[in-house]
């Protein structure tokens, strides 16, 4: 049996001028980032690595840039205000890559905190709702130190390691932060049917969470034998999964199963992911494996984006120069789908922000990232409509993303795009 320790005995292993790689989403274990960041006084130059993180992240107080620095592979909401305020930084990298960087030591981790379930009579714990780049930092860190959660769902695939090989352990019983699913609205709901009209019965899925997703979702009732092979899920599948519209019987990976990296969901989520054999966790080195992905015949990839020019580039990253999110695995995905055969690589977006700015634009911001390039893009969806852009000329593509553009913004885009290539 293992000996359990107070998050802030856990914590004092940690020293200053080291790195410390942070499980993602709903498995940010919040103990030991509450803890760690009680220790602001006494540590100085403590890197934080992480992606996306559910909860709480004291240690992104401007105020403490001088104890912690925070290191985003993908920028969530509450750390976003890092960047701008110089005690933040943001990597690029692929999902499908992040695991690579720890592998090669490009990025040397001292600390790994992980969140698991508790462990089973044979010693073996689960990463349970988040696994993505975790396994690379446990076999690459110097200690890890686990919060233990009678309350995180024991989920299979990779995700299962044994108790020996985390250094400390802190017990908790705690829920995990949750989502419960909201109702799309009328113009969401316009887009979800368009997307749905493009996936066959046979295809594989990948989409992420949201509205847009959730739209999508509820309305494949009447498709079969879908196949779900993703870098996450939400609580959109539940449902499509018990009715056996997802059953994964013609997936080529990992068939019969539903493959995921992490989970963000409601309670309902985290209860049915458990002890689910259904549902297999794997490493974002594999789940987002493009020669894996294109695998799987009928591959769909559903992202969004936050503009797309008329020629069809995708900036999903940024606001201008301004970095909003990541590249994520939008691009993995994106060309897996793209490769596979009959494959679909979807970008779905409302046509204007809540602000009426158009989201289809004659060109993008000064400064904004490529995402996923003109190249990579089959289809771009808004509520007025599907553009097929896979191999059409800049001619066509111009015209086909015009016409789903919002029509206020038509002829604006349409005559502000020909007067910049005429310029």
């Amino acid at each position: 049996m293992y000996k359990s320790v107070t998050a802030e005995e856990a914590v004092k292993i940690v020293k200053s001028n080291s790195k410390v790689y942070i499980q993602a989403a709903a498995a940010a274990p919040q103990l030991l980032i509450r803890a760690l960041s009680a220790r602001h006084e006494e540590l100085r130059n403590v890197e934080i690595c992480h992606l996306h993180t559910e909860g709480e992240a004291p240690y992104a107080n401007p105020e403490l840039r001088d104890s912690f620095h925070v290191n985003s592979f993908f920028i969530g909401k509450n750390v976003r205000h890092t960047l701008k305020a110089g005690n933040g930084s943001y990597t690029p990298v692929f999902l499908s890559e992040l695991p690579l960087l720890f592998k090669r030591n490009i990025i040397d981790l001292q600390y790994a905190f992980i969140h698991v379930s508790v462990p089973d009579q044979h010693g073996y714990c689960s990463l349970g709702v988040s696994v993505e780049a975790t396994l690379a930092a446990i076999e690459n860190a110097d200690y890890v130190i686990a919060q233990v959660n009678k309350q995180m769902p024991r989920t299979h695939g990779a995700g299962i390691i044994h108790s020996s090989k985390i250094d400390v352990f802190v017990e908790c019983d705690e829920p995990l932060p949750a989502h419960d699913m909201v109702e799309p609205s009328e113009l969401e709901g316009k887009i979800g049917n368009h997307v749905a009209g493009l996936i066959e019965d046979r295809s594989t899925l990948q989409m992420g969470i949201g509205n847009i997703p959730n739209a999508v979702l509820t309305r494949l009732t009447n498709h079969k034998d879908l196949g779900l092979h993703t870098e996450m899920f939400s609580d959109g599948v539940i449902d499509l999964i018990l009715s056996g519209v997802i059953n994964g019987n013609y997936k080529k990976i990992n068939r019969g199963r539903a493959l995921s990296t992490f989970l963000m969901g409601s309670k309902r989520l985290y209860d049915f992911v458990d002890d689910n054999p259904f549902i297999e966790m794997r490493a974002s080195n594999y789940t987002n494996n493009a020669a894996y992905i294109k695998q799987n015949p009928k591959m769909v990839a559903i992202n969004s984006a936050i503009e797309v020019d008329v020629t069809g580039q995708v900036c999903a990253d940024s606001i201008g120069a301004h970095m909003y999110s990541g590249v994520g695995g939008q691009m993995d995905f994106m060309r897996g789908a793209s490769l596979s055969n009959e494959g679909k690589a979807i970008i779905a977006l409302p046509s204007v922000t809540k602000s009426g700015i158009s989201r289809i634009v004659p060109s993008l911001k000064p400064g904004a990232g490529v995402v996923t390039t003109r190249a990579h893009v089959h289809y771009v969806v808004t509520e007025y409509g599907i553009a097929n852009l896979y191999g059409k000329t800049i001619e066509q593509r111009v015209k086909a993303l015009v016409n789903i553009a919002h029509p206020d913004h038509q002829e604006s885009i349409d005559k502000s795009y020909f007067d910049l290539i005429r310029g």
